[in-house]
């Protein structure tokens, strides 16, 4: 037996030991079950994330020695230290010159701002139109907008791309950012969550004079703020992390974005495992960043979108 399983079972004796001096009312002995359970489970979830972080900080030459860091009286420069960041963020020789890696993050966060953006939008007036308008063949193309979603996007790729060349976008955001403009998910759940509004309180602007589209951007957009916020993670994370579009339409090395220079430091620094991962736990930073800023949002609006007709 190893020290994980001595520690197992000495928590399972802990239990047994409180279970048995009150076994008609095991109330103390179940909570620090619960209690138990729930730090567990969270170390397994948090360690891969652990691992990262420590790894990124140590040397190359205890990378593999340790699981995660050294023992304290082991700690120095040689084995702590931030060497993998500074060969991160030294760059690297291309046809088109240097290219650091800030350039990459660079261009991941304008990417997924712009779509964010765009797409936040057109799918809200998108899911506004749908929620409170009624006109012709309106059932038609709602069929048509959930038929869409069942095709795979993938299928989509070689006609997609043999159109971004006749119009000169490859090489372009343009050939990211205009095909995924419009969101028919994100119209649908706008529209769960505008559809709940009172037509009273649209008519009641109206009366006041208020336009259109004022009442669109003043008085609904405020209103369904949690699936907003939802909706501008879950498109960031979508392009953050996006890799094929990428992959496919930009050729220029000083315009790529993470995923995409990621893959390619698995090959590059193949014998230097450290600075692939330094590059990795910085990748991770601004989704985390947003995630925790909008997690009340997220769980609020896509709860909201759910209950509502």
């Amino acid at each position: 037996m190893n020290r994980l399983h001595y520690f197992l079972l000495s928590l399972a004796t802990i239990f047994v030991i409180l279970y048995l001096r009150s076994p008609r009312r095991p109330r103390i002995a179940f909570i620090y079950l619960r209690y138990v359970v729930l730090i567990l489970v969270g170390w397994v979830v948090l360690s891969p994330f652990i691992w990262l972080i420590c790894s990124a900080f140590k040397d190359q030459t205890v990378l593999m020695k340790y699981t995660f860091l050294p023992p304290v009286s082991e700690w120095s420069t040689e084995t702590l230290n931030l060497q993998s960041f500074k060969t991160l963020f030294e760059g690297e020789e291309t046809l088109q010159g240097k290219v650091y890696f800030w350039q990459y993050i660079f261009n991941s966060l304008f990417l997924a701002t712009a779509l964010v953006t765009i797409q936040l939008f057109f799918s809200s007036l998108g899911g506004y139109a749908l929620a409170k308008y009624n006109f012709r063949a309106k059932k038609f193309v709602m069929f048509f907008m959930l038929g869409s979603m069942m095709i795979p996007p993938i299928i989509f790729l070689a006609p997609v791309y043999r159109l971004i060349v006749a119009v000169g976008w490859v090489n372009t955001y343009k050939a990211l950012l205009v095909p995924g403009a419009v969101s028919v998910f994100g119209m649908f759940l706008f529209r769960q969550a505008m559809v709940g509004i009172p037509n009273d309180l649209i008519e009641a602007a109206r009366v006041d004079g208020c336009s259109e589209f004022m009442i669109y951007l003043r008085l609904i957009m405020p209103l369904v703020r949690p699936m907003s916020g939802a909706f501008c993670l879950v498109t960031f994370l979508y392009s953050w992390n996006n890799f094929l579009g990428p992959q496919i339409f930009i050729h220029t090395q000083g315009k790529l974005t993470l995923p995409v220079i990621l893959s390619q430091y698995v090959s590059v620094y193949d014998f230097k495992y450290g600075v692939f991962l330094a590059g990795t736990l910085l990748a991770i930073i601004p989704p985390a960043i947003l995630f925790f800023s909008l997690q009340r949002e997220f769980i609020s609006g896509l709860s909201s979108g759910a209950i509502k007709g």
